[in-house]
């Protein structure tokens, strides 16, 4: 029988009935423990050093320190930890500044227990948490070619000469795979995979895997025609 990996959690959200309630499901899961919760960003960054956590849970809007400069801090400081904004915030471009700046999830406070655990799973995996209302919400975002980013294209070029592979390695994206998962599901090296990576990178015009998926979820009805399903949550 198989033990089972407690992720040790922190909290940061200044609103104590929210952040109960989060402790409370995390706690009861069986999976997450958690340490400590904080109403603000200082309290956080004060407590860490005596802390060992897995997985940090920020808020977006908090009073003094955002979650976005909370989230800076703590990249400068050389957190390794693994960081996930939990937040009611649907403003797309924080989203992609959050992502930008290294989060590994962008999960909404209306979402269900259910998608709240399974997201959180899918990052102690490797994955980034983002249900598909995130992914509208960046695809939406990275289509306005912004200032932030460059114009996403459009699907009417016949995939961009998108070899069958590659086509594969982008639907496998979307699932949320890692590099070695995708080689070990497709047979082939990790190596291969970086190069196809590279390839749709190029071919797409974007910058990362997570732009990848926005691409995809975008251009969905042209790509079921050929093989590739919708994106799943845990990108």
């Amino acid at each position: 029988m198989n033990e089972v990996t407690i992720t040790r959690v922190i909290i940061v959200d200044d609103h104590p009935l929210f952040r109960r309630g989060v402790v409370e499901l995390l706690n009861d899961s069986g999976e997450f423990r958690v340490l400590a919760d904080f109403e603000g960003g200082q309290q956080l960054l004060e407590a860490l050093p005596g802390l060992s956590p897995d997985l940090l849970l920020l808020d977006m809007h908090m009073p003094e320190l955002s979650g976005l400069e909370l989230l800076q801090q703590l990249k400068q400081m050389g957190a390794e930890q693994k960081i996930v904004f939990l937040t009611a915030s649907d403003d797309s471009s924080e989203l992609f500044e959050a992502i930008s700046a290294g989060a590994n999830g962008y999960l909404l406070k209306d979402s269900s227990p259910e998608q709240i655990i399974s997201g959180l799973q899918g990052v102690m995996q490797g994955n980034i948490a983002m249900d598909n209302t995130g992914v509208t919400m960046l695809a939406h975002h990275l289509s306005k070619g912004d200032q932030h980013t460059r114009e996403m294209p459009t699907s009417n070029s016949n995939h961009f000469d998108l070899t069958e592979r590659e086509q594969q390695t982008l639907k496998l994206i979307t699932r949320g795979m890692s590099n070695k998962l995708i080689a070990r599901e497709l047979g082939i090296s990790d190596g291969t995979v970086k190069v196809y990576v590279k390839n749709l990178l190029r071919k797409l015009n974007v910058n990362s895997r997570l732009e990848l998926a926005a691409w995809a979820h975008a251009n969905m009805s042209t790509m079921n025609t050929s093989g590739l399903t919708e994106t799943e949550n845990g990108l």
